[in-house]
């Protein structure tokens, strides 16, 4: 258990470091885009290598497939019904009003849209240590965590949130999505290999999910033209820490 509080704890941290950076410093919008294009190679890599090939292994196509969907529909389900909470709006425009917040000052409605990609990467690191440790999906949510936070703090400011209050909000997150890495151990714990492998597999396709509807967006929206190559490059990695 001690494990999965460290992995836990390594894994947010990157909220606070985003948090604190963001409070000191606009960045340009290519960076944070090449830092999420990077993050979604590792997390692929990361999820086909590691999490979903272990959840096939113990439970087969049939178990792990099903899990997968699942753990995207669940995703989709959740992140839609914040969408309509927080901007009472449906539809393609909603993601970019929660996730761009800045300009109509609802930096905690961006905080809440990361929570929720987050809280399936950390419940999967914490499942996926019951069968092993999982430092390529550490890495991979290290990587994720950073810009997000960053871009978070950049509009919480801008909103007129003090510096304090910003990195205070953004390590309560922080402790949040750790305490989700250790959940996700608990309940992997003594669990039969056709369970684990539909936990792994629903965690995997909520991730998944996350990658499709949030972090590869804003890769391509922001970070071309070199977002191919940090996606490449976050793959490469990530597949080298799973070899």
């Amino acid at each position: 258990m001690l494990t999965a509080v460290l992995y836990g704890l390594a894994a947010s941290s990157a909220l606070v470091i985003g948090s604190v950076a963001g409070s000191l410093w606009r960045p340009p919008r290519w960076i944070t885009g090449t830092l999420l294009a990077f993050a979604s190679g590792a997390l692929i890599s990361a999820l086909a290598f590691e999490l979903f090939e272990e959840a096939f292994h113990l439970g087969g196509a049939m178990r792990s497939g099903l899990g997968l969907l699942a753990g995207a529909a669940a995703f989709v389900l959740a992140d839609t019904a914040l969408d309509r909470y927080v901007t009472g709006r449906s539809g393609p425009e909603q993601r970019e009003v929660t996730k761009a917040g800045a300009r109509g000052g609802v930096g905690l409605a961006l905080l809440a849209a990361v929570t929720l990609d987050g809280v399936p990467e950390n419940l999967a690191l914490g499942v996926s240590l019951a069968s092993g440790v999982s430092l390529t999906l550490l890495v991979a949510i290290f990587f994720s965590n950073l810009p997000e936070s960053l871009v978070g703090a950049v509009a919480m400011r801008e909103a007129g949130r003090g510096r304090g209050a910003v990195i205070a909000t953004w390590a309560v997150c922080a402790l949040l999505l750790a305490a989700a890495v250790v959940l996700g151990r608990l309940a992997a714990g003594g669990l039969s290999d056709a369970v684990l492998a539909v936990a792994l597999s629903f965690a995997g396709g909520a991730v998944i999910a996350s990658l499709a509807d949030t972090l590869m967006p804003e890769a391509f929206e922001h970070g071309r033209p070199v977002n191919a190559f940090a996606t490449a490059g976050g793959f490469f990695l990530s597949f080298v820490l799973a070899a």
